[in-house]
């Protein structure tokens, strides 16, 4: 009869153990799905859409080709991609714009702006930012706030599946069309893409209180200067309760490492590579704007090698004899 109680103990024990929240323990990151709830869109649907919508972006922004600021970058997001619950495969690329900002679409189509990498005073700010992008794709947020939005409005389900989100398209904070629906997020979804960047971050070897540092850091050169973060994440705004969050995750989740990565070598350079690129950028502007222009003719051409002067005949000066 001994046995009975020790047993009774085994059973009651096994639960409690079996309902820790693995999405509060970083070292169960990739065995963990974080993407679960009610979505309309299998894996495939989402990689398809935003792909889609990913063609869209490029043909509306200008993409970065330099070959070292790009390779970087995709580095440090695939890194991160490694070390987060994401189950799809990531496209990272660099959008030429001012804007501080990045934004990943669903399927792991990833785009961070220039404006971002500039601001940033750290890699290890820049991983912060981009942890939590690579957080709302691997929590799926996207499709499962569209999937939310279809079950308000039963009328339009048949989007969904003639992807017809995609040609929905709304003016986003960098200038680009990009459907708002897959962009802007819930109260809940932006905090857990906080909880969940955070820990990406972490696990990837970086200080993860660079996260915060960046977000009220951005706070305070809004009260210094308002209005500068009036399009500044836009999409995912900035409040005290979120910085306050994510300071107690640090604290009571993330087991302080002898050791973090904050910058790098190649962070520095590729930011002064960057600084230099846009100034030229800057400076090629200017000169356009400075450059002649030609006239075009009634007839709808420029010149056609006969006619050098590129004016109509009939409306160049003529010289008048003066009578003598």
């Amino acid at each position: 009869m001994a046995s009975v109680p020790v047993l009774a103990l085994v059973l009651i024990a096994a639960p409690a153990g079996a309902s820790k929240n693995k999405k509060l323990d970083p070292d169960q990151i990739g065995n963990r799905d974080v993407g679960k709830g009610l979505n309309f869109y299998s894996i495939e649907k989402e990689i398809a859409l935003g792909k889609q919508m990913a063609g869209e972006v490029e043909r509306d922004a200008k993409i970065i080709d330099d070959p070292v600021i790009s390779e970087y970058v995709n580095r440090v997001g695939q890194n991160l991609v490694r070390n987060s619950d994401a189950k799809v495969p990531f496209t990272v690329k660099v959008v030429d714009s001012d804007e501080v900002n990045a934004f990943a679409l669903p399927g792991g189509y990833f785009f961070v702006n220039t404006g971002l990498i500039l601001r940033a005073a750290s890699e290890a700010e820049l991983a912060g930012v981009m942890a939590h992008e690579i957080a709302h794709v691997a929590a799926r947020h996207g499709t499962r706030q569209a999937s939310r939005g279809q079950m308000m409005n039963v009328a339009s389900i048949p989007l969904i599946f003639m992807g017809g989100w995609a040609g929905y398209a709304v003016q986003q904070a960098a200038g680009l069309l990009v459907p708002m629906t897959f962009l802007k997020f819930s109260r809940g979804f932006e905090e857990e893409a906080d909880l969940l960047g955070l820990e990406y971050m972490y696990k990837t070897g970086y200080d993860p209180t660079a996260f915060v540092d960046f977000f009220e850091k951005l706070q305070s050169l809004e009260k210094k200067k308002p209005g500068t973060m009036a399009s500044v994440f836009s999409t995912h705004p900035l409040t005290d309760s979120r910085i306050r969050d994510a300071q107690k995750h640090i604290q009571e989740l993330l087991k302080p490492q002898a050791e973090y990565i904050v910058t790098t070598s190649d962070f520095d350079n590729v930011k002064s590579r960057l600084a230099r690129l846009v100034t030229r950028r800057s400076l090629g502007d200017q000169k356009d704007a400075n450059r002649p222009t030609l006239r075009r003719r009634p007839d709808g051409k420029i010149g056609d090698g006969s006619d050098k002067s590129g004016v109509d005949p009939d409306e160049r000066p003529t010289l008048k004899r003066r009578p003598d």
